[in-house]
């Protein structure tokens, strides 16, 4: 007889669980609470879906115990993924870097091929059908998979779910925290600089010291800081905000230059253009926003001439335009944040089948579990090989 498999959450890892499940013979009903699937997929990569990477290794995860991805990851890596891929018909669009979009560059494409996918294998499935326990269906069926993912995104249904589905089994949960998501920053001024955008270098420091510097766009916004830069260092700067620890930003707003080369440069350009105001000579190398307060904060006049800047003058806007410090007070939280980490701690979870060692036939996958990857095609790496190991296994 095929085994009776019952699967929670019909997002990202639910949904592929439930299709290798029944391509290998179950019987598979799932339950989903929302009205329709893939919610998270839909709005992922700003809607092209950052599917997978080509580089995927433990080290690009974070958690308690983040090496619990490794055989997963070897027994259903980018290989394995994107040949199965081109089995149901998706094709890759393989950027230099290793990040993976689908070739339609449509989250949505992905979403309804899996859905199809689904169906097609006669995979059962309950919309709008909220689970409050889950003790009742191994009178029902042969195994659980809880996939419900995590409180990220509570707008797109994320929730404490599977904290609490482990809770009734008597599982540890790591204290969970929002990652990859904006910041929120302790400032009169950052507010009134919103809409500014620029390629940064930002410098996470935790009790003052250098704890992780990152390249990319930030984007100033009323509550404090967003963009890749930020993305990519919220994982830390959350964490450590968990622990209660100080947080700040050092931000260069102009990566490429040296403090002596920004500094003579802006010497040379008032020796040039001597009746430029600051204001002016600053605008060649800042949006008007960033220098406006730039400038109130280091309490320089912008009507300033150029003539009247010496050499001090211009360190001193050197110094701040290249280390320009704040304050975090918090993340952006949950809501805003595209996964989160902790979750159900790895070491009560067989990492070469997902299944509970607190209880038998309970399969825990994907963001469910207190293991996070950076920015980049990750999350849904472990998502699609968590689900793959465990259906397999059942």
């Amino acid at each position: 007889m095929a085994k009776k498999v019952a699967i929670i959450g019909g997002g990202a890892s639910g949904l592929f669980s439930a299709i290798v499940s029944a391509e290998s013979g179950c019987e598979v009903t799932l339950f989903e609470q929302n009205n329709k699937l893939a919610k998270k997929i839909l709005v992922s990569g700003n809607g092209r879906c950052n599917i997978t990477n080509k580089n995927l290794s433990a080290k690009d995860y974070f958690g308690e115990n983040p090496v619990f991805v490794s055989y997963a990851l070897e027994e259903f890596g980018f290989e394995k993924f994107k040949h199965y891929l081109e089995s149901i018909g998706m094709l890759l669009d393989l950027k230099d870097d290793g990040r993976a979009y689908p070739l339609s560059n449509e989250a949505k494409s992905v979403a309804r091929l899996f859905e199809e996918r689904a169906r097609e294998l006669g995979v059962v499935i309950h919309l709008n059908t909220k689970i409050s326990s889950i003790k009742e269906f191994f009178n029902k069926y042969d195994a659980v998979i809880v996939a419900t993912g995590s409180r990220a995104a509570s707008h797109l249904g994320g929730n404490n779910d599977a904290e609490e589905f482990a809770k009734e089994f008597g599982h540890t949960i790591i204290t969970p925290y929002p990652s990859l998501v904006q910041l929120e920053i302790d400032s009169k001024i950052i507010h009134k600089m919103a809409g500014a955008k620029v390629d940064a270098e930002v410098t996470l420091l935790v009790n003052h010291q250098k704890e992780l510097t990152i390249k990319g766009d930030l984007l100033f916004t009323n509550y404090g800081v967003s963009g890749f830069a930020i993305l990519d260092i919220s994982q830390q700067a959350s964490e450590a905000l968990l622990e209660f620890a100080h947080v700040g930003l050092s931000i260069n707003l102009l990566p490429n230059f040296t403090m002596q080369k920004l500094a003579s440069h802006i010497s040379n350009v008032a020796k040039r253009c001597p009746h430029y105001t600051i204001m002016t000579l600053l605008t060649g190398l800042l949006p008007i926003k960033i220098v406006t307060h730039l400038l109130a904060f280091l309490e320089i006049d912008p009507n300033m001439q150029a003539q009247n800047i010496n050499p001090k003058i211009a360190k001193k806007i050197a110094n701040s335009i290249l280390n320009w410090r704040f304050e975090v007070k918090d993340t952006h939280g949950f809501r805003h944040a595209e996964v989160s980490g902790g979750g159900i701690d790895v070491r009560e979870i067989n990492p070469k089948t997902f299944e509970s060692h607190k209880q038998k036939n309970l399969y825990f996958i994907g963001e469910a579990l207190d293991i996070v990857g950076r920015r980049g095609g990750y999350n849904f790496a472990f998502a699609w090989a968590s689900a793959y190991v465990a259906a397999k296994h059942i």
